[in-house]
């Protein structure tokens, strides 16, 4: 004890090093180190290449869209009337504009109740109104009531 009391600078400056010098290893060990991969070795032009040379993620004559049915497309002319709707129609057997310009107010409540969160919006779009002016090909009768197809 009295070598300690007697050299207490000198074991201070020891202690304080070895407290600086466990703090840098946890630093040093915490430090990302990046691999090198084969692709870096090629360099900035071969990464290039390499991604000039590969497969195309997809093929740039691909149609964008699935194929429209005759059905669907017939449908799609009702204003309101999306994809998800026209799926729900066919399920139900609904495939014709004629169909829907044939409906009563029976049918319409037989299909509106089957309609789920698409409820109400036979009557709300006047889907019979359209299928009507639709089927008869009244274009200038159409646009005047619903606007532009």
């Amino acid at each position: 004890m009295p070598w300690i009391e007697a050299n207490l600078v000198l074991v201070a400056a020891i202690a304080a090093v070895v407290l600086l010098l466990a703090i840098w290893l946890l630093l040093v060990r915490r430090r990302t180190r990046v691999a090198l991969t084969a692709l870096d070795e090629l360099g900035t032009a071969g990464r290039n290449q390499t991604l000039i040379d590969s497969a195309p993620v997809a093929r740039r004559d691909a149609p964008l869209a699935a194929p429209v049915s005759p059905a669907a497309a017939d449908l799609a002319r009702l204003k309101g009337v999306g994809p998800k709707l026209i799926a729900q129609l066919n399920t139900l057997g609904v495939t014709s504009l004629a169909q829907i310009a044939a409906w009563d107010d029976a049918e319409i409540d037989r299909i509106d109740a089957q309609l789920g969160r698409f409820s109400g919006r036979i009557r709300q779009d006047d889907w019979v109104g359209q299928a009507q002016l639709l089927e008869s090909g009244d274009q200038a009768a159409y646009q005047s009531r619903f606007g532009r197809m």
